[in-house]
């Protein structure tokens, strides 16, 4: 946890036990590790054939405000495959900026 520059949280959408989960690791991962709510993306995954309407999802605070993704590999796989890519240059270009700043305090 260390040094991270993002965090991403896979959790079973269709199990109710999961969701109360998720805020215990929201907190160990992103909100002790002081990351940005914009450092973390949440993949709500739902097995094939499960039927989920994955409209029905709602998220308590502060988990509502983090980027949420749906999944089902069976169904979509490329769509997961995109928002992975921007959530990491996401998290590249908040790194790049970060050192950006702080070479220049050290200039300065």
């Amino acid at each position: 946890m260390k040094d991270a520059h993002g965090v991403v949280i896979v959790f079973n959408a269709d199990m109710p036990s999961h969701l109360k989960e998720l805020e215990m690791w929201y907190s160990c991962f992103v909100q002790q590790q002081l990351l940005q709510d914009t450092q973390c993306l949440l993949i709500a995954h739902h097995k094939p054939g499960s039927g989920s309407d994955r409209g029905s999802l709602s998220l308590s605070p502060p988990l509502n405000r983090l980027r949420l993704v749906h999944s089902n590999l069976e169904d979509d796989p490329e769509e997961i495959r995109l928002e992975f890519i921007k959530y990491l240059k996401s998290v590249v270009s908040s790194v790049s900026e970060s050192r950006d700043r702080e070479e220049m305090s050290i200039m300065t």
